[in-house]
Formats: structure tokens, C-alpha cells, sequence
């Protein structure tokens, strides 16, 4: 984003901190996975930070990419320095128009979604690429898979996806001021076809990105300022409760760590911190629904940053969020 932008978006999220008191709680000391004190994105190409992924092939290294049209590039980030241990080129793919979202599925592969649509819903389809992640890590060329994607119910934006990492299944949710759907993509997906994705179920937050559990069990979606953890039930998402989001210029990211026990929440910006809160009840994988002052796991919990605003609080953070929206996501000339 131009920096102008940005640093109103900043001055804005600030202020929001400050009104509303919000705070990110660290992880707890232990043995935790590497990376899971958080860390700060060193690399001054990646201004854009708009998804996360937790490597499987080399724990403690997150994957992540800028948005917009960019390029067809990946980075690969060192959760213990911040730095930039590869970077790798799709070929493939043609030109990426929206890159929002990555994640790693149980078969290997890197999975990255193009899939904004800042045009309200206008794009006829979007795309999803596939790649092996390498199994060592150094700058080089990777042919990628290309999948289109369209929805059942008309064009949508969105700006995340996730791959469930025990059936391989690709999901995205869109991205809605009001709230939007969880969509299923079809099982496998068809890379000569057209891969209609369904909506299955109604998600009420804004959101900006998501990620499963390690283990499959949860389902973290966050937003600009908050989130909902679900439990996973066979393909259906069951709401347990608030997660804590901490307050971040403008957070696009998420990902558990490999253990299970932190969530790692990232944002966009030169030299951008990705910051770590612990899963409640987290052990590995256990099924602990939210992170550390989530409120509890009542799938009723419509209060605080995630619902419909229903108290004043609520009410402003929405105001605010809507403002940023508007700023950072005019309509792009194509």
C-alpha cells in the first residue's frame, strides 16, 4: 500500500488501541515451537505481508507473500531472525492479479490463493496455485499447478483459504463488511476444469485470513481487529468463541504454529511484526477452542471485536474498520 495509506491506517489503528484498551497478551514461557515468540519480517520487498503459513518441511520457517500483483513470489521467512531464507519464483501461473492467502496441505504442496477481488465481487474467476515446497531452502524457479476457481452463488472477495490438513480439502472464506460465507471447494480439485466452490456455512466477521489447527480440529479466523475460533466437526464449523487479535496497523495474517499451541498473527507494512498469542488450553494440538483472553468457548458469544456490533465498543471498532477498508481497498484499474 502507498505510504501514505498506511500511515493513516496506523494513526487510525492506534487510536482504536487507545480507545478501546485492546491488548495482545504474549505467549506463555515453555517449550515452544520455533518462531513462537513472534518475530519481525526483515526482508524491505515484502511490504505486503498478506498471508502466513507454517513450513512443515523446516519448523520454525513461515511462508508469506505480498498481495496486490506483486509478482509470482513466496518468501520464506527464518521465525528466529526474520529474515528471508529463500525466495522462490511460480512459473506456470501467468500474472497473479490478487495473491491473499497460503497455506501447506497434508500432501506437501504450498497452496496460494488469488483470490482478492477488490472490485466488489466482479472478477468472473479467480485462481489457486499449487507447488511442491521445496526440500531445501534456496531462491529458485518452481512450476506451479493453476486451478480456477469459481463460486456456486456469484463472484466474491476474499482473502482466505485454507487447506485442512488431514483430507486435503481447500476452503475459503469471503470477505464481507457484514460478515460472509465459508465456501468448500470440491475434493480434489481439477486443474483442466472449472472447481466450484459451495457455500456451507455463514461466518459473521470481517475476515482477513485463516488457518487450521495441525491437528484439524480448530479453525482460527481473524479479521482486522478480532476473531472466532471453531471446532471442526466433519466438514462443519462449530463457533466456540472469541480469539484474542492483538491490535495491528492492518492485520491480513494467521497461522498456528507446527505445535499447535500459538497462533501467529501477521500484518502488512515494511519491517511488520508477526506476533504470537497462545492457544487456551493448547497442548500440542489438544482441543482448546480460543487464545489467552478469549472469553471462554461459548459458540453464543456474539460480544467483543468478532459479531455484529451490539455495544458501543463494538459499534466503533466496526466504524474504524470500515475506514480502513475503504482506504487500503479502492478498486484497482485492470
Amino acid at each position: 500500500m502507498p505510504s501514505r495509506v498506511s500511515s493513516r491506517v496506523a494513526g487510525v489503528a492506534a487510536a482504536a488501541a487507545l480507545l478501546l484498551g485492546a491488548t495482545a497478551l504474549p505467549a506463555a514461557a515453555g517449550e515452544p515451537s520455533p518462531g513462537s515468540d513472534g518475530f519481525t519480517i526483515e526482508d524491505p520487498r515484502i511490504t505486503e505481508s498478506s498471508g502466513l503459513a507454517a513450513s512443515r518441511a523446516h519448523p520454525g520457517v513461515y511462508w508469506t507473500h505480498n498481495d496486490s500483483d506483486d509478482g509470482a513470489y513466496l518468501y520464506a521467512v527464518d521465525g528466529r531472525t526474520g529474515k528471508t531464507v529463500a525466495t522462490l519464483t511460480m512459473t506456470g501461473v501467468g500474472a497473479p492479479r490478487d495473491v491473499e492467502a497460503i497455506s501447506v496441505g497434508p500432501d506437501g504442496n504450498l497452496y496460494v490463493a488469488d483470490i482478492g477481488d477488490n472490485l466488489g465481487g466482479k472478477w468472473d474467476h479467480v485462481w489457486i496455485y499449487k507447488l511442491p515446497e521445496p526440500k531445501d531452502l534456496r531462491d529458485r524457479t518452481v512450476r506451479a499447478t493453476q486451478y480456477v476457481v469459481k463460486y456456486a452463488d456469484g463472484p466474491r472477495n476474499a482473502e482466505a483459504m485454507m487447506v485442512h490438513p488431514k483430507t486435503g480439502r481447500v476452503y475459503i472464506v469471503e470477505k464481507g463488511e457484514d460478515g460472509g460465507g465459508l465456501y468448500e471447494g470440491p475434493d480434489p480439485l481439477d486443474p483442466s476444469a472449472t472447481n466450484t466452490f459451495k457455500r456451507i456455512a455463514d461466518i459473521d466477521l470481517w475476515v482477513t485470513d485463516g488457518a487450521f489447527s495441525p491437528d484439524g480440529k480448530q479453525l482460527a479466523l481473524r479479521g482486522y481487529f478480532g476473531g472466532i475460533a471453531y471446532k471442526w466437526n466433519d466438514g462443519k464449523p462449530e463457533r466456540q468463541g472469541q480469539l484474542s487479535v492483538p491490535m495491528q496497523p492492518q492485520g491480513e495474517s494467521v497461522t498456528y504454529t507446527l505445535d499447535g499451541r500459538t497462533l501467529l498473527y501477521g500484518s502488512e507494512g515494511r519491517g511488520s511484526s508477526v506476533e504470537p498469542v497462545e492457544v487456551e488450553g493448547a497442548g500440542g494440538g489438544s482441543d482448546g477452542a480460543g487464545s489467552s483472553g478469549s472469553g471462554g468457548g461459548s459458540g453464543n458469544d456474539d460480544g467483543g471485536f468478532t459479531g455484529k456490533a451490539g455495544a458501543v465498543g463494538a459499534a466503533v471498532v466496526l466504524i474504524v474498520a470500515i475506514g480502513i477498508g475503504r482506504l487500503l481497498r479502492r478498486p484497482k484499474e485492470r
